[in-house]
């Protein structure tokens, strides 16, 4: 799927994120700790405004992520990390900001991020922004459904 073009400038600080992809060793992981920190500056995530960043981010995501791929020739390179806070913004989502929680939603994340659990590994097979956003909203997803069994299982003993 092709969306619109944009500069290349505007693709390289969307898709690695204000180009935090660019850190050395583990630029997912520091993708996922920047989606962690957006969650801190909204002071959790079921407000409104959270899912209209939530969006913001998926489109950009879809904008950018594949005509990054495009620009370095390479399938789903290491520096795009969008997908990874978008990923993470969607884990935390409906959970309380609380610092135990917020880590083991990091770890669980990262975890399926990486074992990508169906249907994540057959989208990430895909090609373009699809490919490279698409395992990490379903790890972000089943993140997020993990997490709420976990507290819902631990409300009730």
């Amino acid at each position: 799927m092709k969306f619109a073009t944009l500069p290349n400038l505007l693709i390289k600080i969307t898709s690695t994120f204000f180009f935090i992809g660019y850190l050395p060793l583990i630029p997912g992981t520091f993708g996922s700790i920047a989606g962690v920190g957006i969650f801190c500056l909204f002071n959790g995530g079921s407000s409104s405004g959270y899912f209209l960043f939530i969006i913001c981010i998926i489109v950009l995501g879809l904008l950018s992520s594949g005509q990054m791929e495009e620009l370095l020739k390479k399938k789903d390179p290491g520096c795009i990390v969008i997908d990874e806070v978008m990923g993470m913004l969607i884990a935390l989502s409906f959970l309380p900001a609380e610092p135990k929680i917020i880590i083991l939603a990091f770890f669980i994340f990262r975890i399926l991020d990486t074992l990508k659990p169906f249907p994540a590994g057959r989208l990430q097979n895909l090609h373009g922004a699809i490919g490279i956003m698409g395992d990490d909203l379903v790890a972000g997803v089943y993140t997020s459904i993990v997490l709420q069994l976990i507290l819902n299982l631990f409300k009730t003993v």
